[in-house]
């Protein structure tokens, strides 16, 4: 089973829906034993961090994803969610975060557009089963904020200078764009992300493989 975290604040049906499409058991919760007993995590986020992160807090689901990696159940952190893994944000004031990856979260400041709102191509710089197969390919952005400072970044893009797009440690993973939005390169993440977690059997991934 993999536990989609349900704290108010996160876009869980398009994520959901990504996710069963490979046959995975999916609960959008916020119960702490569900999260806890999950194989696998995903903690989606769409609006501001400090905002994100009281309302972790007053669900206890702040400490309950600490708890978790400690266990050492795979999570992923999608855009904001991704956001909140580091260790602290400028947005609207200064704010902690989850702390589970280096990085602070400020407003991009490049004489571009903001949000950055579209597709920009991967650049992977990290040897590792979650990047196979993505280097090159295109994503989808939605965001005004972005880590910085960061000492896990896995790929970046360019969008006036280096945007982080996937950082990770272990097996704790960030993604600021939206895979489940990203067409065929978003589903082979997933696809990585799922299969480190083995809740994907070697059958569903011939069948991924297939759809490449």
């Amino acid at each position: 089973m993999l536990a989609v975290v349900d704290y108010g604040m996160g876009n869980l049906h398009s994520v959901s829906q990504a996710i069963r499409r490979f046959g995975v058991r999916v609960v959008c919760t916020d119960d702490v034993q569900h999260i806890l007993g999950a194989q696998a995590i995903v903690l989606p986020g769409v609006g501001a961090f400090g905002e994100a992160m009281r309302c972790l807090r007053e669900k206890q689901l702040d400490a309950a994803l600490v708890e978790a990696v400690g266990r050492g159940i795979p999570l992923l952190g999608i855009c904001l969610g991704m956001q909140l893994l580091c260790a602290s944000s400028t947005e609207h004031g200064t704010h902690e975060g989850l702390g589970l990856l280096s990085g602070t979260v400020t407003r991009i400041d490049r004489p571009l557009n903001v949000p950055h709102m579209g597709w920009n191509a991967l650049r992977v710089h990290a040897q590792n089963p979650l990047c196979s197969g993505v280097d090159g390919g295109m994503v989808y952005f939605v965001h005004s904020y972005h880590v910085t400072q960061c000492t896990h970044v896995w790929a970046t893009v360019d969008y006036g200078g280096p945007i982080a797009a996937i950082i990770g440690r272990d097996r704790v993973v960030g993604m600021q764009f939206h895979p489940e939005k990203s067409g065929r390169i978003g589903w082979r993440l997933l696809a990585n992300f799922l299969k480190d977690a083995r809740v994907v059997s070697l059958q569903q991934d011939e069948d991924v493989k297939g759809r490449s």
